[in-house]
């Protein structure tokens, strides 16, 4: 019974979960337990911290943001991380899997066609940068505001 359960759920589309937390143009998050998600059929085994939409690519479609916190074969202590997936033909597909983007990533939103990314820098002071699709992956457009504290670089985040 549990195993046509799973394979239920596997096979279920995106759009058509029947137990639905969290959905976003189309994505669904799925929180099974402290560890593991899923996002429409694609399994994330890690905390997730964020779940954002909007069309990082610019192709008109809507893609998933969702913040993981793990560990990376080139950076092996725990971390947030971002990964962006798409939708094709009603699951989700990585477009990215990222280990790293500037700083060290705090938290993220999709503002504007970007990503903007509130970062800690190695002198512990916070930054909110931009960061735009480049055709593989994402990369700095601008800073929004540098060498700040936590408190205002959590106003630059929200606006």
């Amino acid at each position: 019974m549990i195993r046509i359960i799973l394979l239920w759920l596997l096979a279920t589309p995106c759009l058509a979960q029947a137990v639905v937390p969290r959905e976003e143009q189309g994505f669904t998050l799925r929180h099974e337990h402290d560890s593991l998600y899923w996002l429409c059929d694609w399994r994330l085994p890690y905390p997730v911290y964020q779940f954002q939409t909007g069309d990082v690519d610019g192709d008109g479609q809507a893609d998933a943001m969702v913040g993981v916190i793990k560990a990376t074969r080139f950076y092996p202590e725990k971390a947030r991380r971002l990964f962006i997936f798409k939708r094709v033909k009603d699951k989700a597909r990585p477009l990215w899997l990222g280990s790293k983007l500037g700083g060290i990533l705090e938290d993220f939103r999709f503002k504007d066609g970007k990503v903007r990314a509130l970062e800690t820098t190695t002198d512990s002071l916070y930054v909110v940068s931009d960061y735009q699709w480049n055709g593989f992956g994402l990369t700095l457009d601008h800073f929004i505001i540098k060498g700040t504290d936590k408190e205002t670089a959590i106003k630059y985040l929200s606006q």
